[in-house]
């Protein structure tokens, strides 16, 4: 009979090929959107592996809460980058990434080529209500082992109520909980500390491999030299393939013209993909015309049920855009649609790597000092009101898809309640629940 007792000593660090097969793994079931991707992070690299403890995940995560683009990509990049150096963090942000691009150029490929994905609608009505369950379970689960407070607690309902009713920008959410941690800190520090009331990682689930006392590695260390170097070499890289698609193509051209906007889609990815969603939505479909509103949606379809970040679904954008503009001819679609994808896709994750090599050192040297985490820790239990919102939304959409006068889907409800009872009650993988569910919705479609 396996014993409950905790270990009493860390795991072996694992080498970068260890860490290399786990984020490869990762590509291809991060399904779930940011908050499921989460979740599946914590499980496996906190609970399961020990690779690093429950604080110096939080830190990190709370410093991609705040950054312009995918968090759930930026949080593996984080640390990959801590526990390998830069190819790690190189290695874990790709392949977050890669899977998801190869599948979507795939499906992009049939969708253009034979008008429709047939299959989508019915799977997309099964996984759509696992999609709400996993960001509730992922809720719960960060809600709990953050909001250890009632300082804390508060932040997150007013962050709840500032989106839900006032429908406020996630941006001025994010500001006002860091300035509400930042005065608590000066006024109420317990509350807002982070082990205040907190049982440390190594109780909770054993000694780490980077630990909550584990000093800063040598190559994390923040210096001034690195930060410019850093700098230099990410702008340089922008620069540089900027300037290549100018001169290759010009200005004008569809694949500088992507280049550019989704530089500053990148920019402005703040809350997520379904914030930019609108901004994607007015360039590509309004001002381009690289695809029509009906694309768009399908494309919304098919990023959702994809692994990797949702924000994803503007590499189904590139796609769309070099085949109908049959940037290389009226042959070569395949090939246009190919490198638009991958065209748009690097230089929307690309700003995400340089935030994450400039300013994880220096969050790194902020670890344990109440001035700088109290902040943060503000903000992360803003985050969890704001995923209890999205959850509510997901929700009203999958039960009531037509509105309240449509009617009520019993069926979504069904399935809903089934992954919500695997996830909470039996902990099944997020990965099964997401492939039953589609099963499910296929089965539900087939028989009306």
């Amino acid at each position: 009979m396996q014993s409950d007792q905790k270990p009493t000593s860390p795991p072996t660090a694992p080498i970068f090929w260890q860490s290399f097969g786990y984020w490869l793994k990762l590509g291809f079931i991060s399904f779930g959107g940011p908050a499921g991707q989460i979740a599946i992070m914590h499980e496996d690299l906190v609970v399961k592996r020990r690779w690093i403890s429950e604080q110096r995940f939080l830190h990190a995560l709370n410093y991609c809460m705040v950054l312009p683009g995918p968090e759930a990509q930026q949080l593996a990049t984080y640390i990959g980058w801590l526990m390998h150096r830069t190819w790690g963090g190189i290695a874990a942000g790709m392949l977050f990434v890669l899977p998801s691009l190869c599948i979507l150029i795939g499906l992009s490929g049939v969708y253009m080529a034979f008008g429709s994905v047939p299959a989508v609608a019915g799977a997309l009505f099964g996984i759509k209500p696992a999609v709400t369950a996993i960001v509730l379970s992922a809720a719960w689960r960060i809600g709990s082992r953050a909001l250890k407070s009632n300082g804390l607690r508060a932040i997150a309902a007013l962050a709840f109520l500032a989106i839900f009713a006032l429908n406020l920008p996630f941006p001025v959410i994010v500001l006002c909980a860091g300035l509400a941690g930042y005065l608590g800190n000066r006024f109420a520090p317990k509350q807002f500390s982070a082990s205040g009331g907190h049982v440390g990682s190594a109780q909770a689930h054993g000694p780490a491999v980077i630990d909550d006392a584990t000093p800063t590695p040598a190559h994390a260390l923040f210096t001034w030299a690195r930060f410019a170097r850093v700098l230099a070499l990410g702008v340089g890289l922008w620069l540089a393939t900027m300037a290549g698609l100018t001169w290759r193509y010009g200005w004008d051209a569809t694949l500088t013209q992507m280049a550019w906007f989704f530089t500053k889609a990148a920019l402005l990815t703040f809350g997520g993909a379904y914030a930019v969603l609108p901004y994607v939505y007015q360039g590509a479909v309004a001002h381009f015309g690289w695809l029509s509103p009906a694309q768009m949606m399908d494309g919304l379809a098919l990023g959702e049920t994809t692994p990797g970040p949702l924000i994803m679904v503007v590499s189904f954008v590139g796609f769309v855009g070099g085949w109908t503009q049959s940037i290389f001819g009226g042959d070569s679609r395949l090939a246009a649609g190919a490198v638009a994808a991958s065209v748009v896709t690097f230089f929307t994750f690309l700003p995400s790597f340089i935030f994450i090599f400039l300013g994880g050192p220096f969050i790194e040297s902020t670890h344990g000092n109440l001035k700088y985490t109290a902040p943060l820790s503000g903000i992360t239990a803003a985050v969890v009101g704001v995923i209890v919102n999205l959850a509510l939304f997901f929700a009203y959409h999958v039960l009531w898809p037509h509105g309240w006068q449509g009617g009520f889907v019993w069926p979504a409800l069904a399935i809903g309640a089934g992954a919500s009872l695997a996830l909470f009650r039996y902990k099944v993988g997020v990965i099964r629940i997401v492939v039953a569910c589609g099963l499910a919705g296929l089965v539900w479609q087939w028989l009306q």
